[in-house]
């Protein structure tokens, strides 16, 4: 009983998952990272957003994205939580989470004394 080998019983190529999957993956992870860095906007929370509605405060784009700015920067630095003084609002910032814990009016802000910051931000405009 003699069986036969053939040419093509020898060679089994090993089967790989398609290439452009695998493109397809890296370019999504790389895009999403690319699209949040890119993206400067800051987080508000609750507490801070329910603070510039009851006192009335509205702080304008350009000042959102230089306070955006100047948190990065911070944050590079090492700067964890920064006091954002602006002329009508004063904000406490989490740098690394880009994210306003809390804002007050300037007026409030003159007589509170502010703990646990490593940083301070002065914007005049």
């Amino acid at each position: 009983m003699s069986e036969r080998i053939t040419a093509h019983q020898l060679y089994q190529p090993t089967l790989y998952p398609a290439r452009a999957q695998q493109q397809q993956v890296s370019q999504n992870s790389f895009k999403s990272l690319f699209d949040k860095e890119l993206d400067s906007s800051l987080t508000i929370s609750k507490h801070a957003k329910k603070r510039l509605e009851d006192r009335n405060i509205e702080i304008t784009d350009v000042n959102w994205n230089k306070i955006g700015e100047k948190i990065k920067e911070a944050g590079k630095k090492g700067v964890k939580d920064s006091l954002v003084i602006l002329r009508d609002v004063t904000l406490v910032v989490n740098a690394p989470n880009q994210t306003v814990i809390t804002a007050l009016g300037r007026n409030e802000s003159a007589s509170q004394i502010f703990t646990n910051i490593n940083g301070a931000i002065v914007i005049d405009d």
